[in-house]
């Protein structure tokens, strides 16, 4: 299965799926090519510093979102992805583009879905005063983090957290999970009904 991915970030779980690839933990997923929106971001050294290909659409470029998530598709249509992940991509997309790659995009966030969607999940959850939070694998749909949920960690709040320790713990456990999701899909395990997912064996 070819992979793109889409980042705006530092790029650490970009960097996840990457040394998962390398470690052979992928599966028959391979990552082909991934496409950021800022320009200067860690994500787009990160891929080319591995030999990926890559592309930049900056969205401040684009005459509309639709016109931003045509030429998104079409960057990665170009290297024939089939599963599109969103590793820390902060851009809403619109039904276009799921509409061209129906049931394969998703995405990690930082909390445990449906609690805090949205930006800050992590600092959504510390300020709450939650004892358990985590990280979701998600089917991306129509609106805000509110996709059918593949997988979830959770991570309990420490006493002695603050919110920069509750998102570095966070992130650690996206590392392990989002390179799992991706290659349990390339496998064909994963099945949806609805709202519920199912994983099948290994």
């Amino acid at each position: 299965m070819r992979v793109g991915v889409l980042a705006s970030g530092t790029g650490s779980n970009l960097q996840a799926l990457i040394d998962a690839g390398a470690r052979g933990q992928l599966g028959p997923a391979r990552l082909v090519v991934v496409g950021v929106n800022v320009p200067d971001c860690g994500a787009l050294s990160r891929a080319r510093g591995a030999g990926l290909a890559t592309f930049v659409v900056e969205h401040r470029g684009q005459p509309s979102r639709d016109a931003f998530d045509q030429t998104l598709i079409a960057a990665l249509q170009a290297h024939g992805v089939q599963l599109v992940v969103l590793a820390g991509f902060m851009r809403i997309l619109t039904p276009a583009f799921l509409n061209a790659f129906p049931g394969r995009v998703i995405n990690v966030h930082p909390s445990l879905l449906p609690a805090f969607p949205g930006v800050h999940g992590q600092a959504q959850a510390y300020r709450h005063g939650v004892k358990v939070t985590g990280c979701t694998v998600h089917f991306v749909e129509d609106g805000v983090d509110s996709g059918p949920i593949i997988a979830q960690i959770p991570v309990s709040v420490l006493d002695d957290d603050d919110e920069e320790s509750l998102r570095l713990r966070i992130l650690a456990e996206e590392h392990r999970l989002l390179p799992a999701v991706v290659r349990q899909i390339a496998e064909g395990r994963v099945t949806v009904a609805g709202r519920r997912v199912r994983i099948a064996p290994g």
